[in-house]
């Protein structure tokens, strides 16, 4: 049975550790608003771009002069998995559910006989991905360097991935970040990135729209930016994941370090009570026996 000094240490260690998760929880609260504002601001332009370039992609389909990054290199067999990671521990599940989407992803695909590489982005995943698959990291991005990514990170990381793509490393890239549902729910979602899939173009009543200069000369503008979009809004999900899954893991923690505050406190006057209570045993028995 502990004694009554290392109860009391535990306790306070406990205590310690109580002020600092809901510290973390506060600043994770303060950062989330600010980081679900973002990521929610983005979706409408990355929606109405898609919409743009399904009008623009069924003018140049079937044509086999079209952007390369739109008509494929007609192979699918490499496949390249873009996983965005966080850099920062203590958010729960998050990272650790997207590593498992990830490894689904890829066990389907070598399943399938395709053969399988990762593009990771952030610190958190790499040693998961790369313990099953030491060769399979084809390369990454450290966006530990500065406090918040934005879109001059995204468009390296979307450069780089352009320049593997025309480089002929490989075929299609599937891209998986999570998406910010509210503080309790974030989920890993798998897109594919490039080549860029023609997107569902809605039906404009017939009304006909002139492009000037042609289609493919808008194309080969827009993909790129298309893909960079992409990557941002991955990083703004990804942002506003980690401060939402980050302040339900610290008020998780908070609450269960004020349990365990209360047992060690009853179990600490317990054991001080019975001590006392010997004592006094002790003192009634020597009188008595004088």
């Amino acid at each position: 049975m502990a004694s009554l000094k290392e109860l009391k240490g535990r306790i306070n260690s406990v205590k310690s550790t109580q002020k600092i998760t809901k510290a973390k929880q506060m600043v994770a609260a303060a950062k989330l608003r600010k980081a679900q504002a973002a990521a929610e601001a983005a979706r409408p332009y990355a929606s109405r771009l898609a919409e743009v370039m399904g009008s623009l992609a069924t003018k140049v389909a079937g044509q086999d002069n079209g952007p390369l990054l739109m008509r494929g290199t007609g192979s699918d067999k490499r496949h390249l998995l873009v996983v965005v990671n966080t850099d920062k521990g203590l958010c729960g599940g998050l990272n650790s559910n997207l590593v498992k989407e990830a490894k689904l992803q890829a066990r389907a695909l070598e399943a399938a006989g395709k053969t399988v590489t990762f593009y990771l982005v952030g610190k958190k995943g790499r040693a998961p991905i790369r313990r099953d698959y030491p060769n399979g990291i084809a390369a990454g991005y450290d966006t530990s360097l500065v406090r918040t990514p934005g879109f001059d990170e995204a468009s390296a990381i979307a450069h780089e991935l352009i320049a593997m793509f025309e480089a002929g490393k490989f075929d299609v890239a599937h891209l998986i970040a999570p998406v910010f549902k509210n503080a309790l729910t974030q989920l890993p979602v798998t897109t594919q990135l490039i080549p860029v899939p023609a997107p569902a173009v809605k039906s404009e009543g017939g009304s006909v729209v002139e492009y000037e200069p042609s289609e493919e000369e808008i194309l080969e503008e827009l993909l790129p930016r298309y893909v960079t979009t992409q990557v941002f809004g991955a990083l703004l999900e990804r942002e506003a994941s980690e401060q939402g899954a980050s302040m339900t893991a610290m008020d998780n923690a908070t609450r269960n370090a004020g349990d365990l505050i209360n047992k060690l406190t009853i179990q600490y006057n317990r054991s001080r009570q019975a001590a006392i209570t010997t004592e006094l045993i002790e003192i009634i028995a020597g009188a008595e026996a004088l």
